[in-house]
């Protein structure tokens, strides 16, 4: 297992609104979710995700006053060219699930993270949110079941290094 420190990522503010443009947007509001699909782009406070079709799920919160509902977004379900980028950090992969309430971020499939000259390849990226740690594994999936190829992966990089007077 591979770790980098991910500065970009560290003080994310989950708690920004959440806004998306697509091509499609259907929103089912007795399954509590939104299905975008088609050139889908996500921003929360400098941070875009970019895919094919996500799933949003919410809940509404009833408040106070006549009519007065909040939606709150607990998770979003991307596939299809996954891209996060936030500063100096891209994370890519087939795959990606961010959980707003745990502040986590995970990537399956021909992950590749990315941040200045540093490059990391794997199954699977996990991005913590709360810590700035991101972890990259061999394993595309936390089973048995296989996402885009299976498990039994390596992760491979290139890390720049800092040029040294002799």
């Amino acid at each position: 297992m591979a770790a980098a420190q991910a500065q970009g990522v560290k003080n994310h503010d989950s708690n920004a609104p959440v806004n998306f443009t697509a091509d499609r947007i259907e929103v089912q509001d007795r399954a509590d979710r939104v299905v975008v699909s088609g050139n889908v782009v996500v921003n929360q406070a400098g941070m875009t995700l970019t895919a094919a079709r996500m799933t949003v799920a919410y809940r509404q919160q009833r408040g106070a006053g006549a009519g007065a509902n909040n939606v709150e977004v607990d998770r979003i379900d991307a596939s299809g060219n996954v891209v996060v980028t936030k500063a100096d950090q891209r994370a890519r992969g087939n795959v990606g699930i961010y959980d707003l309430n745990s502040r986590i971020i995970t990537m399956l499939g021909n992950v590749a993270l990315d941040q200045g000259a540093n490059h990391l390849t794997g199954g699977r990226l996990i991005m913590d949110l709360n810590s700035g740690r991101s972890t990259v594994d061999g394993r595309s999936s936390g089973g048995g079941s296989g996402v885009a190829g299976g498990g039994g992966g390596r992760v491979s990089g290139t890390f720049s290094v800092p040029q040294r007077n002799n």
